[in-house]
């Protein structure tokens, strides 16, 4: 097994449903333009009220990348 690198990147997603499709939502999105995503942390959770009510879900991801070996 070979030693790894990585990257860390700080990205936020958002959902009008749920945390979970924030995630889901901001990893999606990261995985379209960045390489060997290969884990993620959760760092802060927050949201955005609208007349009382949760209109928006809004979780801030550390995401590690792969570094490519040579």
């Amino acid at each position: 097994m070979s030693n790894h690198v990585y990257k860390k990147i700080e990205i936020v997603g958002s959902s009008e449903t749920s945390i979970e499709d924030a995630i889901n939502n901001g990893i999606q999105r990261a995985s379209e333009t960045l390489n060997n995503l290969e884990w993620f942390e959760v760092t802060e959770t927050r949201g955005h009220l609208q007349d009382g009510r949760v209109a928006h879900w809004q979780v801030t991801l550390k995401v590690g990348l792969r570094i490519d070996e040579k």
